[in-house]
């Protein structure tokens, strides 16, 4: 059975997936510089051990993701035209349907490689189900930002919740887990395991 699981989502010590004031320069705000340190290496080729592990685990059996509109790019409201087309170039790294939630929704967008876009005004229920039936039997892979996988934690509906907490502080931004008061009676965690950079993996799953 397909399963809906988020991979190397990073939170600061003190529970931060962003900064302040979220920009074009600064996709995750202020506040959270070194949020990411732990991947680097494996962006660049190099990764070894449990962090590279946790990297490339997200991208085993596959079939879809869903973001939220904050993670597809800056552009805040209504779109003023269809010119923003990703943070990835034309050629994006997921190679099969990605569902954008998004008050405003516009045309689909294919791009190069397989991936093509789709922008849905739609209840996390109605999306998951969208999203299953294009992984054709394949797991679903959630990705940002904090209000979108805040909004599938809030309804029960991941089945595994792969965490890194970054060895910083940030003060102020958008807490993962603000509001959850519910969490606890439905999921637990089934591991904590250091990585080799000072960030701490955490996997989580729905009892």
């Amino acid at each position: 059975m397909a399963r809906l699981r988020v991979h190397a989502f990073t939170i600061t010590l003190d529970g931060f997936g962003t900064g302040t004031d979220q920009r074009a320069d600064a996709p995750f705000g202020d506040g959270v510089e070194g949020l990411h340190d732990w991947m680097m290496p494996s962006f660049r080729g190099e990764g070894s051990g449990v962090d590279d592990a946790a990297f490339r685990a997200g991208e085993e059996n596959i079939g879809a993701t869903i973001m939220g509109r904050n993670m597809f790019g800056p552009v805040r409201g209504a779109w003023p035209d269809e010119s923003w087309r990703g943070w990835w170039g034309e050629d994006p790294p997921y190679h099969h349907d990605v569902f954008v939630l998004t008050h405003h929704p516009r045309p689909s967008l294919p791009m190069d490689g397989g991936t093509t876009f789709h922008f849905l005004e739609a209840a996390p229920t109605a999306v998951l189900a969208r999203a299953t039936e294009a992984a054709g039997g394949r797991d679903v892979r959630l990705g940002g930002g904090v209000a979108t996988v805040r909004a599938f934690l809030a309804e029960g509906l991941v089945d595994e919740l792969n965490l890194v907490i970054a060895p910083i502080l940030a003060g102020a931004g958008e807490r993962l887990f603000e509001g959850l008061h519910d969490l606890p009676a439905g999921y637990r965690v089934a591991s904590m395991v250091p990585g080799g950079t000072g960030a701490v993996h955490v996997q989580v799953v729905r009892r």
